[in-house]
């Protein structure tokens, strides 16, 4: 392993480069900026493209464009931006062509965006929510990779410590399965041949090839994301398996939260985490076996209340369900405010388990 002190917007764009992306497109906006400036600095030394696009939504479009040529593209923004981008988004689901969408939120309120999407029509976007920058790295190249296994739209959401933490890090290809070819792509191949290929969202094909239609197509995504739900859901538990209060936190929060749980068991409190990795899928099933027999269930997330809806759907027994998170932004709006303080979480963690649970002896401190 070589570790090398790396910005975390630049490791993110070397593990989307050691993932062959080979275009990106965006438009600045903090804290997406700095993944933009790094993209357009590195990608042409990788024989990649990267445009500052005029807008979030051309920026949007032209990767859809060189995804459906066949080649490994993305784009980004903040929460805001993306917003711009839903339409794009539910296309690229629909006409299923892969699409590597970086999240580099202001905070965490974009858990409904990446969870449930503006766009139109039956679809889902996976979602990972990496919990530091080690972490980010793996994410962005396994993202690649299940976007072009399941022909999908996909979403790292990052924020504004990801992007701007400086850390050592080692940006090693991951190894994974082989994909089969894109014989879908529209690289021209096709031309003149009378089977020509077309990405279209209606999927109606042409007269010596019909294809399924709109009604056919539509179905048969709907399916497949259904499918997705089963098989590609993802989470992280620690001290979970003898765990009074069970807190439940993703992203960046949760690896605050992660150190808190770590410190208090070492002072005998029975206390655990469970971080969901994957935002859709929510892993529920794990959730909803983490949580039996736990007394109090803690949500801890920096927005009014988004996971929780989760979180009340999957949890074994939703009476022991607290929220102890809120919405915290500092003063320039753009990042995380005083809520993501581990002081601050240990104390409201304390308020509802001290309440109820008397310190046991020292507990081992293995991860589940």
């Amino acid at each position: 392993m070589t570790l090398e002190l790396l910005q975390g917007s630049v490791a993110i764009t070397r593990a989307a480069l050691a993932a062959d992306c080979k275009f990106f497109a965006g438009y600045p906006m903090s804290p997406f900026t700095p993944l933009l400036e790094a993209m357009s600095r590195e990608m042409a030394d990788a024989s990649g493209v990267c445009i500052n696009a005029e807008s979030e939504i051309e920026g949007a479009n032209m990767a859809l464009g060189a995804s459906a040529a066949g080649f490994r593209a993305a784009t980004g923004s903040c929460g805001q931006g993306i917003a711009l981008m839903q339409e794009t988004i539910a296309e690229a689901a629909l006409n299923e062509t892969p699409l590597v969408v970086f999240n580099m939120a202001r905070n965490q309120q974009d858990y409904y965006q990446c969870t449930r999407g503006g766009g139109w029509g039956d679809y889902r976007t996976i979602t990972l929510a990496p919990k530091d920058i080690t972490e980010a790295v793996e994410h962005t190249q396994l993202l690649f990779h299940l976007a072009d296994k399941h022909r999908a739209p996909v979403i790292l959401y990052g924020d504004d410590l990801l992007a701007k933490t400086l850390v050592g890090v080692d940006v090693a290809p991951l190894d994974l399965p082989e994909l089969p070819a894109k014989d879908w792509a529209l690289d021209g191949s096709a031309s003149g041949t009378g089977s020509s290929r077309q990405v279209w969202t209606f999927a109606m094909g042409k007269k010596n090839d019909p294809g399924p239609g709109p009604d056919g197509q539509w179905r048969r995504v709907a399916a497949k994301f259904a499918e997705i739900e089963q098989v590609e859901a993802r989470h992280e538990t620690v001290h979970a398996e003898d765990a009074e209060t069970l807190v439940v936190a993703f992203g960046s929060a949760a690896k605050f939260a992660e150190y808190v749980v770590e410190e208090l068991r070492e002072e005998g409190h029975r206390v655990g985490l469970f971080r969901p990795i994957t935002l859709w899928p929510f892993p529920g099933a794990a959730l909803a076996e983490a949580t039996r027999g736990v007394e109090r269930v803690l949500v801890f997330e920096l927005n009014a209340g988004q996971m929780i809806d989760d979180v009340r759907q999957w949890a074994h027994d939703r009476d022991t369900i607290r929220f102890i998170g809120g919405v915290s932004i500092d003063e320039s709006g753009l990042a995380f405010g005083p809520l993501l303080d581990a002081p601050v979480i240990r104390e409201r963690i304390l308020a509802e388990h001290a309440e109820h649970a008397e310190p046991a002896a020292a507990v081992p401190t293995a991860r589940s």
